[in-house]
């Protein structure tokens, strides 16, 4: 299916430049010279390209043109379609007036056991992180939400440590030890 994209056009056109580059290279032209006679090539053709470019206003529309055509070529059409309107919409929702888009700001997460049928823009945050317990709701509305950039969750330590002891005195000293070290601990913090 030709969908307009320039695609097969800019396939063939690669594919002419290097069957020329490899006449070249068959006539003792390094490869330098043809790389460098490339990049000459690819900025006369962006200057060009720049003088007959016309300035359009980028509407929700132009947009949604833009991301369709994009997309058609990749996926199957109504998962294009569905993609279309979410990934236009999250592009128009981070943008600021004036200032460049930062794509940072639109996050892409895959959700288990769902399909990409499922697909859906989510304005705001989504934390998919599971129940803690069976009786906790499985859905919360107008809740306060913690966003932190560090983890809640206990971490395994780097450092791999254990007591050991041969008699069961020395378990006894350990066990003493310990106890006198929680209670300087809790003296010292609760005080």
């Amino acid at each position: 299916m030709n969908l307009g994209d320039g695609t097969s056009q800019l396939v063939c056109f690669i594919g002419e430049l290097l069957k020329q580059a490899d006449g070249f290279i068959a006539d003792d032209v390094h490869p330098r010279l043809i790389t460098d006679g490339f990049r000459m090539a690819s900025k006369k053709a962006q200057e060009v390209l720049e003088e007959v470019a016309q300035k359009m206003e980028m509407t929700r529309e132009r947009l949604l043109q833009v991301a369709r055509t994009s997309l058609c070529t990749k996926l199957d059409s109504e998962l294009a379609e569905k993609l279309t309107e979410c990934i236009v919409d999250a592009v128009l929702a981070i943008q600021k007036e004036g200032e460049e888009i930062n794509l940072h700001m639109v996050e892409i997460m895959e959700m288990q056991h769902k399909s990409a049928m499922d697909t859906q823009l989510i304005r705001g945050l989504v934390m998919d992180h599971g129940a803690r317990h069976p009786d906790m709701p499985k859905r919360s509305e107008n809740c306060f939400i913690l966003a932190a950039n560090v983890s809640l969750e206990y971490e395994k330590t780097e450092v791999n440590s254990g007591f050991f002891y041969k008699t069961a005195e020395e378990r006894e000293k350990l066990v003493k030890g310990k106890l006198l070290f929680f209670q300087f601990f809790l003296n010292y913090f609760l005080s």
